[in-house]
């Protein structure tokens, strides 16, 4: 379980996130909203990338706050980036195995690389460097936090930049993944089949929590919003 109190985050004058209070306790939880709401900065919040200007982080009961990111992933938390990071002269297996925290056979490595739709003997002793498209580093890296298995794995647009991979599988890689941790999965996304997924949905929207609740009593309300506004921030 996550928890937000009272967290606020700004920067210089610019309020991004104001007071916001938010539980997250369910299996599959995405967060949406128009461009600009804060959704990027709640995924960075969880993993410890930035801190709050106010407020506490709570996971679980325990005060996460002001732990680094590394003290994070050692307690459970996965982030994976809206535009992945390449290592000049780490080989795929290498992040695999750093990933899954031991040696990963060529077997395993292909296993969950095949999991995001990769051709693993064409991709498991590959440089992650220039050579890789957008794509499949975004495939690269929901393969390690697969491998990786902790209790809160958070995906910052995962459907980005894979156009050319059904949404079916990604949706299964998501499925599987908690079968395998039982964890907590939180999407931010925009994109409706990945918000059809959800337990619950978060809409935000003027740096504050607009709506929260369960798929079905929100998802309808965003598909009557499509025009632009998702929501103005309740009172």
């Amino acid at each position: 379980m996550l928890e937000f109190r009272n967290v606020s985050y700004s920067v210089g004058d610019k309020e991004i996130l104001k007071n916001v209070n938010l539980t997250l306790d369910d299996r599959f939880i995405a967060i949406t909203g128009p461009n600009g709401s804060g959704k990027s900065t709640v995924a960075k919040l969880i993993a410890g990338i930035i801190k709050p200007t106010e407020g506490r982080i709570f996971m679980n009961g325990e005060d996460i706050t002001d732990m680094s990111i590394t003290e994070r992933a050692r307690a459970g938390i996965s982030f994976a980036f809206q535009q992945p990071v390449r290592f000049k002269g780490i080989k795929v297996k290498d992040l695999i195995s750093l990933a899954a925290g031991k040696s990963a056979t060529i077997s395993e490595a292909c296993s969950y690389l095949s999991e995001v739709g990769l051709c693993a003997k064409d991709y498991v002793n590959r440089e992650v460097d220039g050579s890789l498209s957008g794509g499949e580093l975004k495939r690269i890296e929901i393969a390690m936090i697969n491998a990786r298995g902790t209790r809160i794995s958070v995906f910052d647009e995962p459907e980005a930049g894979i156009d050319l991979w059904s949404f079916n599988n990604l949706i299964e890689v998501f499925e599987k993944m908690h079968e395998r941790t039982n964890g907590m999965i939180i999407i931010i996304s925009h994109q409706e089949r990945i918000l059809n997924i959800a337990d619950k949905i978060v809409v935000l929207a003027n740096g504050g929590v607009a709506d929260y609740g369960n798929k079905n009593d929100v998802f309808p309300k965003l598909m009557d919003v499509r025009s632009g506004c998702y929501y103005t921030r309740k009172s």
